[in-house]
């Protein structure tokens, strides 16, 4: 059987926690204002807004320049199940994003509705950025 020795298992143990305990203390649940902060790219040879991508989905460059989003758009539609909550929005800047709504039952979301930026990132840069309503979409705007 292999063995190993424990000395060099306390240590790291030690480490891991020392680094735990001051990601745990930066990152709180109530977003401060630096999380919704949304950036998007915009590409330097044609203009074309995107969010998190490699290339230009117009002209395939691959210089991008950040810019600083107002945060807010409009739904376009559901992806996925009722319950995730995800929908697909339409950014005034001319991108798209893929979000989860948060504040509100996912009935009471329709396209069209009117969403800000809640949270551009989970705590941890990972998940979907999340979005609040800030006004429904008018009945002539539903599609069901």
């Amino acid at each position: 059987m292999l063995q190993t020795d424990t000395h060099e298992h306390t240590e790291f143990a030690d480490d891991h926690e020392a680094v735990a305990a001051a990601t745990a203390t930066a990152v709180t649940p109530n977003a401060p204002a630096v999380c919704r902060e949304l950036l998007f790219q915009r590409c330097l040879w044609c203009g074309t807004p995107a969010y998190r991508r490699s290339f230009c989905r117009a002209c395939g460059s691959t210089a991008f320049k950040p810019e600083r989003s107002e945060g807010s758009g409009v739904v376009v539609r559901r992806n996925g199940h009722a319950p995730h909550n995800t929908w697909f929005v339409a950014m005034d800047e001319g991108f798209n994003l893929l979000c989860q709504v948060t504040g509100t039952a996912p009935v009471a979301v329709a396209v069209g509705a009117r969403v800000n930026v809640v949270r551009s990132v989970a705590p941890l840069g990972q998940g979907l950025p999340l979005v609040e309503l800030t006004h429904p979409a008018r009945l002539v705007e539903r599609w069901w």
